[in-house]
């Protein structure tokens, strides 16, 4: 036979009684205090507020499954529906060295790809992680100068694309004479991802504890190498996060590079030209993609460009993360 153990013991109820002055014991009356009645209604209260706790928790548990169900859904649905029309579509004409209207071939658009996303991170990297260290190890902490830089980075990054494209036509192409090139290109580019880098490595510069800065002052250390030494590396997973962000856009931008890169399909001629190369007109895979889709002729092409498209995020973006846990074993 087994006892149920009540966790909240009832405190004992005693039952004190009044004697009338002229009935005597006849007339006792009950005192028994009200509280017990309330306790009773608390008790009651908190079992109700409970069961309706659990009902949410189950019912908000149940909606994030079924959001990341959705989410995950969608996106094997695209991806899947761009590997069915792609894979068949890829050939060895696609892969070929130059360009022409019958093999409409993705290598030239490939290899602008991979120069201008890299010259555009080698302009705005070392531009935002230097600004991110001067607004966090520097600069007053809450002064408004800081206030103002991390709103103006806030807005930029919400100006859609199409108006890079505009300031980088005006600026880069018409005023300083670029024409539509790969410098122009990489220039507009480096301008739309700067606010990216530069908030991502402040908020990695803010997650170190001060802790480390305080042992590198305490060990003698001045600002600069403090930083360098033991608040960068700490940083580095963070920064490279914001790189990968940035370098994710740099390749799948179509509307700006159309005003400032243009859409000549053919491979910068460093060997013949060299720094004079930047100076050519060239065409991304997001470009090249975009025009076949909208030429109507090369529907299939244009699905197989995205799947290299895709592939190329992939590994970019596995070789970053691969660099970033590199970094973070040979710290520890």
């Amino acid at each position: 036979m087994s006892i149920a153990f009540n966790p909240r013991p009832r405190r004992p109820r005693f039952s004190p009684v009044a004697c009338s002055p002229v009935l005597g014991a006849l007339g006792a009356v009950d005192l028994a205090p009200s509280w017990f009645a309330e306790e009773d209604a608390l008790e009651v209260r908190i079992a109700r507020t409970a069961r309706h706790r659990r009902a949410v928790s189950a019912l908000l548990r149940w909606l994030t499954y079924a959001a990341a169900a959705v989410t995950a859904a969608v996106l094997l649905f695209v991806v899947g529906y761009i590997l069915v029309r792609g894979v068949p579509a890829l050939s060895p004409d696609l892969f070929q060295w130059e360009y022409t209207s019958e093999n409409v071939s993705l290598l030239p658009a490939l290899a602008s790809t991979v120069i201008m996303a890299l010259l555009a991170l080698a302009l705005a990297v070392p531009v935002g992680v230097g600004a991110a260290i001067y607004l966090v190890e520097y600069a007053r902490r809450g002064s408004r100068f800081v206030r103002l830089v991390r709103v103006t980075a806030e807005t930029l990054q919400g100006i859609p694309s199409i108006i890079y494209g505009l300031f980088g036509m005006l600026f880069f192409v018409t005023a300083c004479g670029w024409g539509l090139s790969l410098l122009s290109g990489a220039c507009t580019l480096a301008i739309m991802v700067l606010p990216v880098i530069m908030r991502t490595t402040e908020e990695a510069l803010m997650a170190v504890p001060d802790s480390y800065r305080e042992g590198g002052f305490g060990l003698g250390a001045g600002r600069l190498r403090t930083v360098a030494r033991c608040v960068l590396p700490s940083a580095v997973p963070g920064i490279l996060g914001g790189v990968i962000l940035a370098l994710g856009r740099c390749v799948g931008e179509v509307a700006a590079l159309l005003f400032t890169a243009g859409t000549v399909a053919q491979i910068p001629d460093f060997a013949g030209q060299g720094i004079f190369a930047l100076f050519d007109s060239c065409r991304t895979l997001a470009v090249h993609m975009y025009t076949l889709a909208c030429e109507g002729l090369h529907v299939n092409e244009a699905y197989a460009t995205s799947v290299v498209l895709l592939i190329l995020v992939l590994l970019l973006n596995a070789a970053m993360r691969v660099v970033a846990q590199k970094m973070e074993v040979s710290k520890k």
